[in-house]
């Protein structure tokens, strides 16, 4: 798999990772996601600030996610361990269900990892849906430590973050 930043023009084909990782996310009774978000305008953004990435099979995008420093306001309630402003922000990693169990999540986090290190940043925060039991257990099996709760959206349950010192 080739991992590159995300172009403008990708747009539409992102969009379409998203759907089907919501449409596999809902099959399963995870309602983290919906048409609602993501949605077309945010990953609009993500891709002009240029942090977001994707992953390639061939010509086909299967995979990305967005990578800043931008961190939602709730994140001050987090006792982090890394008290320093040295962190990178993992956002709406997603992948097409055709290559789920496939490894290509993994590989965008350690992508993330190694990007962390070249940027000499000491840790990844990030934050999943409390039932999501799938990404909760993917991210602790890489190593990612959950540091507490905040709440995202009034309509849901709470969201876990998860650090990881890099």
């Amino acid at each position: 798999m080739i991992i590159r930043r995300a172009q403008p023009n990708e747009l539409t084909s992102i969009m379409a990772v998203y759907k089907s990782c919501v449409e596999g996310m809902l099959a399963l009774n995870i309602d983290q996601w919906d048409d609602t978000y993501p949605n077309s305008e945010i990953i609009k953004h993500d891709l002009e600030q240029g942090s977001y990435y994707v992953g390639c099979l061939g010509d086909e995008i299967v995979t990305g996610v967005n990578i800043d420093q931008i961190q939602d306001p709730t994140y001050l309630e987090i006792d982090w361990k890394d008290k320093s402003t040295g962190y990178l922000v993992i956002h709406r990693l997603c992948a097409k269900t055709s290559v789920w169990n496939s490894g290509v999540g993994k590989k965008m986090m350690l992508f993330a990892e190694q990007l962390a290190k070249e940027k000499k940043k000491t840790s990844i925060r990030l934050d999943t849906y409390i039932n999501n039991p799938r990404a909760i257990d993917f991210y602790q099996r890489l190593g990612y430590e959950r540091r507490g709760f905040i709440h995202l959206k009034a309509d849901k349950d709470i969201y876990y973050c998860f650090e990881k010192l890099i």
